[in-house]
């Protein structure tokens, strides 16, 4: 008997991991695009699925950018039911080009909204997504040329829920693209690799052909395991600081007339780190709108730096010291 392909053991082994906190006899999606970090994720999927009676579905998404993407995603649809998922289900999305996101964030939103409808009417707990280390690294080194902070430096999350209870897994964090290429050579699964892929129009693509390679032969290997271990650690990081966060809010927010209101001595006792982080999820929990650090800071010196400045004008509110404490009003009130 021949003996099981490292790749094809080591991916097995991530998704095994990644089902085992889901129920017996449930339903999964697995968001397929016919590349291989998909593909070798659904095949893997099905897989360990069986064992499990877990239910397994592939959902393909057509964007329509390019000239053969129904053919594209109808050869997906097939790859999926070779290697044994339940449904190959496919759908088409039209991507708003003009939205002004950029037509990579619109693929991206267009895309987890047709995954996330698709997967509630399958009836599925869960979404599996194939991003693998590779992207995970990638990501980190975006949000850290974009300057955007430790929220994006921490990466792709490897579980996220909805508020209804589904949850969107990325099982191969841990694992290499070259890892699910390998995987899919010894399954004999036939790959499409997607022209967007190698397209340095898209910054991702720029940093994954011309980036990490740089990085690689100058500082040496491994550097994209030190992007993932990066992220990780964030992401420690902030589950500490959302726990010390809700504690501290608990005491000194109060709801104020069209809005809400917090503790100048109490902002200004905090390290700026913590202070910084309950400014910001005031504002979005309470108005929905998300603070540019230079935004943050300015509400900060309300309380720290004070010298009677008046109101700040914030996306969807305003900020305003009114004795001991700061006020935040929503826009138009």
């Amino acid at each position: 008997m021949p003996s099981l392909s490292p790749a094809v053991a080591e991916v097995r082994r991530a998704v095994r991991t990644a089902l085992a906190d889901l129920p017996e006899g449930v339903t999964v999606a697995v968001a397929l695009s016919g590349g291989a970090d998909s593909l070798a994720l659904a095949s893997a999927t099905a897989f360990e699925a069986r064992s499990r009676r877990i239910r397994v579905v592939s959902i393909t998404v057509d964007h329509g950018l390019q000239e053969e993407s129904a053919d594209a995603a109808a050869a997906a649809a097939v790859a999926a039911e070779g290697v044994g998922v339940a449904d190959a289900l496919q759908t088409r999305v039209e991507v708003d080009s003009a939205s002004g996101v950029g037509i990579e964030a619109a693929a991206r939103d267009a895309r987890y909204a047709a995954l996330a409808g698709v997967a509630r009417a399958e009836g599925a707990v869960a979404v599996l997504l194939g991003h693998t280390l590779d992207d995970q690294a990638e990501t980190v080194l975006l949000g850290l040329a974009r300057g955007s902070g430790a929220t994006s430096l921490q990466g792709m999350a490897p579980v996220r829920e909805e508020d209804d209870g589904l949850r969107w897994i990325r099982p191969l964090l841990g694992v290499r693209r070259e890892t699910t290429r390998a995987f899919c050579t010894a399954s004999a699964l036939e790959i499409w690799d997607d022209p967007h892929n190698v397209d340095e129009r898209f910054a991702r693509v720029r940093v994954r052909r011309n980036v990490l390679p740089v990085l690689e032969s100058e500082l040496g290997p491994g550097i994209a395991e030190a992007l993932a271990r990066t992220a990780e650690q964030l992401r420690e990081d902030a589950a500490a600081f959302d726990e010390m966060i809700h504690e501290t809010i608990e005491d000194i927010v109060e709801h104020a007339e069209a809005g809400i209101s917090v503790s100048v001595a109490a902002l200004a006792a905090n390290p700026a780190a913590l202070r910084n982080r309950i400014i910001r999820l005031v504002v979005d929990s309470e108005f929905g709108a998300s603070l540019s650090r230079a935004q943050t800071l300015e509400v900060a010196r309300l309380a720290t730096d004070w010298s009677g400045q008046g109101p700040i004008d914030l996306p969807g509110c305003s900020a305003a010291r009114l004795g001991g404490r700061i006020v935040f009003t929503a826009a138009g009130r």
